[in-house]
């Protein structure tokens, strides 16, 4: 068997990688800078958004609508409206807001600004038709929800977020990485039986794998547009295509120099996943499976199998409480449901083609009581910084590996503690 071989082979190779990113970097950040300018030239700014999310908030004894949205450009933005608005999530409208001091780096990430609503569109587009459809073959509205994220990454309702934030599944229902991979690896064996009967009639010369891939990569690109390029998948897609072009050559896929490669490109185009917490979460998720083949690759697949799930769950552990804080007594447990997600995914897709959508209610209504129950569990941050000092140190040295290992174990032991 041909031994593939490293991305990085010199120093030199590193060097010119990192000149090139920040190269492309400086152009994409002087377009931005230039859309900016623009967007910040007048004190007024007239443009049409989609309504991500929409709930309501009081403070100081009035209660009114908040609304997160973004335009076509990708500017993402907060603003109010009063409490009596109706539901507009998912739509389209006009809108002419006034930031007052918007700074770039604001402009990059997100931002507050005082609006109007001209106009709300009541053209029903491609998603929301999707979501309706989802929604019929659904009593329950926090069940047509849930599928609403998987399907269209349509933001949980707060209520829900909570319950699986405390179920430690959160990562489920953001479409990402994992859901990504699912699907590629559902449309590969559809597909490649086709254009094989196909191939060995009438091309019989060109590669089916590498053909099958690409037809695989265009609809996984027409399904991220779709959705709005959230940033996860984003991470996720960039990551398929340079893996493919890597392993193509002959070059090791899983290595962190892959991964290393990947995020520095994905920051270059795409400066505004700086400020993703989607992005960073998933690239952490990819990192801590890559760091597992790194020291285990000798083990049996079945243990490899085995073994996977509860290290990435260990590992991930800190992340989650650092950034949500939630635990509950069955939150180890999300070993066992991420693993049968991989079954549950595909099997419900199917179900709602074939108007049979309503199959898995009774076992997520059952996950949704679970949940109710959770404890506040918080990570220190400076004990955050030294796990994250840990995790890229680990990479180098196998026994700061094993000493972050013994780190997340103990912050798991603290977590049971905490809520038993």
């Amino acid at each position: 068997m041909i031994e593939r071989v490293s991305l990085f082979n010199k120093k030199q190779d590193i060097f010119i990688s990192l000149a090139l990113a920040f190269f492309i970097l400086a152009i994409s950040l002087l377009l931005e800078y230039k859309n900016y300018y623009e967007f910040n030239r007048f004190d007024s700014v007239p443009l049409e958004a989609t309504v991500l999310k929409q709930y309501v908030k009081s403070k100081n004894n009035r209660t009114y609508q908040v609304l997160k949205l973004r335009n076509d450009e990708g500017v993402t933005f907060y603003t109010t409206a009063k409490k009596s608005l109706e539901d507009i999530r998912e739509k389209k409208i006009k809108i002419i807001i006034w930031p007052k001091e918007l700074t770039f780096l604001s402009y990059l990430s997100s931002f507050y600004a005082n609006s109007k609503i001209l106009e709300i569109y009541e053209n029903h587009t491609t998603k929301q038709e999707l979501n309706n459809y989802i929604s019929n073959a659904h009593e329950d509205k926090s069940i047509a929800n849930i599928y609403h994220a998987l399907y269209s990454a349509t933001p949980l309702e707060s209520e829900s977020q909570t319950i699986f934030s405390n179920l430690g599944i959160s990562h489920l229902l953001a479409i990402s990485g994992f859901h990504l991979g699912v699907l590629s690896a559902l449309l590969y064996f559809l597909i490649r039986p086709i254009y094989s009967f196909f191939q060995d009639r009438f091309f019989p010369y060109t590669n089916g794998s590498r053909d099958t891939f690409f037809i695989v990569a265009t609809i996984l690109l027409g399904y991220t547009l779709f959705l709005d390029t959230p940033p996860s998948l984003i991470r996720a897609f960039g990551m398929l295509l340079v893996g493919f072009l890597l392993y193509d050559r002959g070059i090791k896929i899983i290595s962190m120099q892959t991964l290393f490669i990947t995020i520095m490109l994905l920051l270059a185009f795409f400066p505004r996943l700086f400020f993703s917490l989607g992005f960073w979460l998933s690239s952490a998720g990819v990192f801590y499976i890559f760091l597992f083949f790194l020291y285990f690759k000798t083990l049996s697949k079945l243990w490899q199998f085995l073994l996977l799930p509860i290290w990435v769950y260990l590992l991930m552990l800190p992340y989650s409480l650092a950034i949500f804080n939630n635990f509950s007594v069955f939150h180890p447990l999300s070993i066992i449901w991420t693993t049968l997600f991989t079954l549950f995914y595909p099997l419900s897709i199917l179900a709602h083609i074939v108007d049979y959508g309503a199959i898995f209610d009774g076992s997520l209504l059952w996950l949704l009581d679970l949940g109710q129950d959770g404890n506040r569990v918080e990570l220190d941050i400076y004990l955050f910084v030294l796990y994250l000092l840990l995790s890229f140190m680990a990479i180098f040295y196998k026994k700061i590996m094993w000493g972050l290992l013994l780190f997340a174990c103990a912050i798991f032991i603290y977590s049971i503690y905490q809520v038993t």
